[in-house]
C-alpha cells in the first residue's frame, strides 16, 4: 500500500479515486495535436532539401538534432517534480508548434538546425510529464489512461505527414506557418482541462536522480531489456517496412499503404492493451505482446497475399501495444519522483531505438532485408525473460 501524500502537492502520489475521463481525453487530444506538429519534418524534408540545397547527411542531421534533447529527459523530469508538471503540459504544444510551423520560412540551414533544437526541447518538455498527469487523472485505472494517451501519439504519426503535405499544397512551403494558431487553442484546452490540478511546489525535498534510479531499477532494468529486444522489430517496421514491401512487390502504393496499416493497427493495440492490463495484469499483457509480435512478424515475412497483410495488422497491434503497459508500470512504482522516473524511461527508450535502427540498416545491407526481418523477429523473443523479472501481478481489477 502506497502512502497518501499531501493533497496540496502536484507531484506526490494520490489515493485511488474516480477516473477523470474528461481530463484524460483532453490530454490525449493535446498529445495528438502536439505530435502532429512534431511529425512535420519528415514529409517536408524533400522540399527543404531542394530549397536549401542540403546534402542527405545534412538532412539526416536535422532529425538527430531534434531527438538529442531526449538525452536530458531525466533532468527535465527531475525539474518537473520540483515545480509543476501542469505548466510543462500546457505550454509545450505551442512551444513545439512555433518552430515546426516556421521550418518552411527558415532562410538557412543553420536556422533550421536551431528550430529543430528548440522543437526537440519542447517535445521532451511535453512527453516527460504528460504521462504523470494522465496517471494522476486515471486513479486506479492507469493502464486505461496510458492507452488513451498513447492513442493520441500513434494517431498523430499516422495522419501528421498527410496534414503537412496538405497544408503545403494549399498554402505553400513558406506560407503554412499560420497553422501554429491551432496549437494555441490546444494549450488553452489543456489549461482548462488541468485547472483542478494543484500548482504549488511539492512539499517534499527534491529527489536526486541517482536515488530515483536506485528506487526504480527493479522496474527500469527489465524494461530496458524489453525495449532493446522490441527495438529491433520496431526498427525493421517503422524504418524499413515501405522499402521491404516495395522490394518484394514492386508496388510503391502498397509500400505506403503497408506502413499506414501497421500504424493504424498500432493505434488499436495501444488503445486496448493498457485497459486490459488493468484487469489481467501488466506482466500477462507484456508476455502476450512479446509472444505475438515476433510470431506475427515471421508470418508476415514468410506468407504472401492477404494473409501477409493480416499478419502485418497483428504485428502492429502487438508490437506497439507494450508502451502504455510499461508507462503504467513506471508510474505505479514511481512514488517520490514520477516525472524523473518517466524521464529515465523515455531516455532509455530513445537510446534503444536509436542504436538498433543503425544495426538493422547495416544488417540489411549485408544479408538483405528478408533475412534481417527473420533474425530480428527471433531476437524479439529475448524480451520474454525480462518480463518475469518485473514485479508479479498482485491482482486483477474488474473493469
Amino acid at each position: 500500500m502506497q502512502p497518501i501524500a499531501d493533497p496540496t502537492t502536484i507531484n506526490g502520489p494520490l489515493p485511488n479515486r474516480r477516473v477523470n475521463l474528461r481530463g484524460v481525453i483532453a490530454v490525449s487530444i493535446g498529445h495528438f495535436i502536439h505530435d502532429v506538429y512534431s511529425s512535420f519534418l519528415a514529409p517536408l524534408l524533400p522540399l527543404l532539401i531542394e530549397k536549401l540545397s542540403m546534402t542527405l547527411t545534412q538532412a539526416g542531421l536535422l532529425s538527430t538534432v531534434m531527438q538529442l534533447p531526449a538525452l536530458i529527459n531525466p533532468w527535465i523530469g527531475s525539474l518537473a517534480d520540483r515545480i509543476s508538471v501542469r505548466w510543462f503540459l500546457i505550454l509545450a504544444p505551442a512551444l513545439t508548434a512555433v518552430p515546426m510551423s516556421l521550418i518552411g520560412v527558415a532562410p538557412s540551414y543553420g536556422m533550421l538546425l536551431i528550430l529543430m533544437l528548440f522543437a526537440g526541447i519542447s517535445v521532451s518538455v511535453f512527453h516527460v510529464p504528460a504521462p504523470v498527469v494522465v496517471a494522476r487523472m486515471s486513479g486506479d485505472r492507469k493502464g486505461m489512461g496510458m492507452s488513451f494517451f498513447m492513442v493520441g501519439g500513434e494517431a498523430a504519426r499516422a495522419v501528421g505527414p498527410m496534414v503537412a503535405v496538405g497544408l503545403v499544397a494549399l498554402m505553400g512551403l513558406d506560407g503554412f506557418y499560420p497553422v501554429m494558431v491551432v496549437s494555441f487553442v490546444c494549450s488553452a484546452l489543456l489549461l482548462l482541462a488541468t485547472r483542478d490540478l494543484p500548482v504549488t511546489r511539492t512539499a517534499t525535498a527534491p529527489v536526486p536522480l541517482t536515488k530515483t534510479w536506485r528506487d526504480m531499477r527493479h522496474i527500469l532494468m527489465p524494461i530496458t531489456g524489453i525495449l532493446v529486444a522490441r527495438g529491433f522489430m520496431h526498427g525493421c517496421m517503422t524504418s524499413f517496412l515501405p522499402t521491404f514491401i516495395a522490394m518484394n512487390t514492386g508496388n510503391l502504393w502498397l509500400a505506403g499503404a503497408g506502413l499506414t496499416i501497421f500504424e493504424i493497427a498500432g493505434v488499436a493495440g495501444v488503445m486496448v492493451a493498457g485497459t486490459l492490463s488493468d484487469r489481467f495484469g501488466r506482466r500477462r499483457l507484456l508476455t502476450m505482446s512479446l509472444l505475438g509480435a515476433p510470431i506475427s512478424l515471421l508470418g508476415f515475412v514468410w506468407m504472401g497475399g492477404w494473409v501477409a497483410y493480416a499478419m502485418l495488422v497483428l504485428t502492429g497491434f502487438t508490437l506497439l501495444s507494450t508502451t502504455p503497459v510499461m508507462l503504467a508500470l513506471v508510474q505505479e512504482n514511481a512514488v517520490e519522483s514520477p516525472s524523473a522516473a518517466n524521464g529515465l524511461f523515455m531516455m532509455i527508450s530513445f537510446l534503444a531505438r536509436s542504436a538498433v535502427v543503425v544495426i538493422v540498416g547495416m544488417t540489411g545491407d549485408l544479408i538483405g532485408l528478408k533475412a534481417t526481418y527473420i533474425i530480428f523477429a527471433l531476437v524479439g523473443f529475448i524480451g520474454l525473460p525480462f518480463v518475469f523479472r518485473l514485479p508479479a501481478d498482485t491482482q486483477t481489477k474488474t473493469v
